[in-house]
């Protein structure tokens, strides 16, 4: 579900401006902090009517402060896409999977946190 990866991208750029949201890392991730990686991962399923994708949201910036700041408001916006509309889809539901945690990023000026969503959407009307 591609289209879920889109429409929880473009909401989060909303509402976090001056953080880059990327569904790729860059090569030179660490001259652009703070940053988020949105990206649909394996899981999910659909029954006709609704579908639901498992939505992984990376944060990275260059201090552990900045990283958890970053994580909990990050954490809010994507739980306040529940009954929005974003990126064309009508999100109805939205299940934390996993909170925020740290993980470590290869990269001594680099801090990251992983954090998993399920994300409910009703199927596309077809003519």
């Amino acid at each position: 579900m591609p289209d879920i990866e889109y429409a929880a991208t473009l909401w989060l750029r909303a509402r976090h401006p001056g953080v880059r949201v990327v569904n790729e890392l860059p090569s030179t991730l660490e001259q652009g902090l703070p940053l988020l990686l949105v990206a649909v991962v394996p899981g999910g399923g659909d029954d006709g009517v609704s579908g639901t994708a498992v939505l992984d949201v990376q944060t990275f910036a260059g201090t552990r402060t900045a990283m958890w700041q970053l994580a909990d408001a990050v954490h809010e916006s994507v739980l306040a896409m529940r009954g929005q509309h974003a990126g064309g889809l009508a999100i109805d539901d939205v299940e934390t999977s996993l909170l925020p945690g740290h993980v470590t990023y290869n990269n001594p000026a680099v801090r990251r946190t992983v954090a998993s969503y399920r994300l409910t959407r009703r199927a596309p009307v077809r003519a």
